[in-house]
Order: structure tokens, then sequence, then C-alpha cells
């Protein structure tokens, strides 16, 4: 039998940390390894598995679109392309227009710095701290964790960070030169945290004033994640650049910068070989049919409340807060999150990190009550009870 941690270790980077576990299947919210052990998966590729698993829907769509045309460049029109932006526009907040296509969430960001910076001629952006934007170099300069810059060091110039929720302190990194500020409505990696009405209002006005295009990162909390469409849904916010990504395409690779008027980027000044592919387009458009028809944005609140009601019944010595929007919970500990991940790992339950402390959970929203129950049971298990 091959041993396939071994194969993996000595032929690709190890640019991640790596569980003890090889997965090979996967159906719903559940995942079984080589041994033929199933888990419950809440970490579903960081959000990405939010309709499931090979969900039926996607499997087929990906079916028919195989035999037709797989790749089409965007120097082409493309019926399946045109399809899928129509029903992407269709759900985002009115003020959007248009999008570009891309293959990531880290490229909707680089693409939103470069748009941000020839639409208002200015160079600098005021981003949160505990925010994270992704990995090349314009999206981890946005970045806020220092660990993960200081190593790439120079990074692009011009990026200022801020606390979150701080309006007054956003406003005074305010100046002539700011091009665009990039936020998060909940910081996932930075810990499950949500930011107030309040804030977003406040920060909207102010990017109308000073002629700052507002730029929101919902890579993680977009498509019913947050029991809404997108997060800003939640406090009637309209971004001038919305950034998506993850469950965009029903697991496939895809991410679309997502523009109002006021944005204007001209031909040849940008472009993604793969990106809004008639492969990914097809699965795109079927996801987004999925979530609509099965109302996951409320499936996902209520789940979340469940959830949420089922880890509150019990009382942990060494849990600080839990936090969460929709089916997106993040449990904020006294001591280190990783021991108690791997041990949710033997249990059957695969959950992620978000920062040192704070366990988060991204399962799939079409995860059933039963399982979640399960998973709640679970941290019940390993976590120390009062």
């Amino acid at each position: 039998m091959t041993d396939f941690k071994a194969l993996e270790s000595s032929l690709d980077f190890s640019v991640y940390p790596k569980r003890d576990l090889v997965l090979v299947r996967g159906e719903n919210a559940t995942v079984w390894d080589d041994e033929g052990q199933q888990y419950i998966d809440c970490v579903a590729g960081h959000g990405v598995a939010s309709i499931g698993h090979c969900n039926p829907v996607i499997v087929e769509a990906l079916e028919k679109q195989s035999r037709r045309l797989i790749n089409c460049s965007a120097t082409f029109y493309n019926d399946t392309r045109a399809e899928f932006l129509a029903k992407l526009m269709s759900v985002v907040p009115k003020n959007l227009k248009r999008a570009f296509l891309c293959n990531s969430g880290t490229e909707t960001i680089e693409a939103a710095i470069k748009f941000a910076r020839f639409t208002t001629r200015k160079t600098e952006f005021i981003c949160a701290m505990r925010g994270f934007h992704g990995r090349t170099m314009g999206a981890l300069s946005a970045t806020y964790n220092p660990e993960y810059r200081k190593d790439f060091e120079p990074i692009v110039p011009g990026f200022h960070y801020v606390p979150f929720n701080n309006f007054d302190k956003l406003a005074e990194k305010v100046s002539e030169h700011t091009a665009g500020v990039i936020l998060e409505i909940v910081q996932g990696e930075g810990g499950v945290h949500v930011g107030s009405s309040d804030y977003f209002a406040q920060v909207r006005k102010l990017c109308d004033e000073k002629q700052v295009l507002l730029i929101v990162d919902e890579v993680q909390t977009g498509f019913c994640r947050t029991g809404r469409m997108f997060a800003c849904d939640h406090f009637g916010l309209q971004p001038d650049i919305l950034c998506v990504a993850k469950a965009i395409a029903g697991g496939l690779p895809m991410g679309a910068a997502i523009c109002s008027e006021k944005v204007q980027p001209p031909t040849g000044k940008h472009g993604s070989t793969f990106g809004g592919n008639p492969l990914v387009c097809a699965a795109g458009s079927a996801a987004i049919g999925f979530m609509l028809e099965n109302k996951l944005d409320e499936q996902a609140r209520q789940k979340g409340e469940h959830f949420v009601g089922k880890l509150k019944e019990r009382q942990f010595t060494n849990v600080r807060e839990i936090r969460h929007l929709g089916l997106m919970v993040g449990i904020e500990l006294k001591d280190k999150s990783q021991p108690y991940l791997v041990k949710l790992m033997q249990e059957g339950v695969l959950a992620m990190p978000a920062g040192a402390t704070v366990i988060r959970f991204l399962p799939p929203l079409t995860i059933s009550h039963d399982e979640l129950d399960f998973v709640a049971a679970k941290v019940a298990v390993v976590l120390p009870a009062a």
C-alpha cells in the first residue's frame, strides 16, 4: 500500500503545518481517510465546501461543461461565463455592477489594490489589525500579522494598520494619499471578530467624503456563511469593491473582485489566464443556484444559533468567549488551541485555529443538526468542564 504521507512529504514544499491524516473522499459534511475512518469536517477547505463535499449539482455541472469547453481565454466572449456573471451580479449589493474573475481570494485583493490605485491616482491603504487578506505580495502587505510579513520585506509600501472596529483610529490615518480602506466584516483568521453597524456606517461615510474606495474582503464570509448572502448585508453596507472567493464555485478555485461604477480599470492593465474559465463558471452558477434554492443563508443563521446554543449549555473552565455570525464560529480559549484541535480530530471532528487561542468551525452549511450536535458533544469531551 502506498505511503501517501511519505510520498507527499518527499515531493511537496512543507509550507503548511500538516495534520497526520490522509483524506481521500468526502460527501456533504463527512470526509474519510485512507484507512476508512470518517470525520465531521468543520474545516471544509477553510470554508470552501460550504454546499458540501462533492455536491451532486456541482458534479453534474462539471460533467456537462467538461464535454463542451473547459477553457476559454477572456479575450473571447463565452456563454457560460456570461451566464455566471449575470447570476453573480443578481446576488451582490446593488451598487456593484462589474466583476473581474480570477482564481483565489488573494488574487481578488491584488486586483482591488491595483484598481484602487488606478482609479484614485493615490497609493496608500488603511487596513485593520488582526486582518488577513492573503499571502501574495500586495495582499500580504494588507495583512497585519508581522509574522507573515517579516521574512519577505520590503513589502509593498503605503499600508497602514489600525485597530479593528475603532473608527477614530481609522479616521486619523486617512490622508490625501489614501486610495482605499480594506476591511473584513468578520475577521476570520484574526479570531472571528465581528465589526459593529456604527463602525461600518462611519467608515462608509468617511470614504465618500474623502473620495477613498471602500474595499470589503468577504473571501471567507461570502455566500451565506454568516446568515446572509454576504456579511455586509447584515449592515446595509455597500462597498466600492467586494472581494469574494472560497465558496463561490462549490469547491473549485475561483475568485471575483466585484466593483461599483466608480471603478473603471482600463483594458490591458490586469488579467488572469484561468480566471473565469467555463468549467469553474459552470460550477459557480450551479453553486449560487443551490444556495438560493435551498436558502442556505437562512440555514446558516438557524444552524449557527443551534450550534452555539449547544456549546453554551456547558460551562468550560478555559473558554473566554464564544463568537459567531451565522455558521462561522470561534471559541476563544485561555490557552493554546492546537492541542484541542488534535484531540477533536481523534474524536472524529476536524476544526481549525484562528490565531493561537481560538478554535474555529466552518462546516458546510448543509451539515445536519445531528452532525452539529455530534460536534458540540465532542467539544464537551475535549475541553475541560467546570
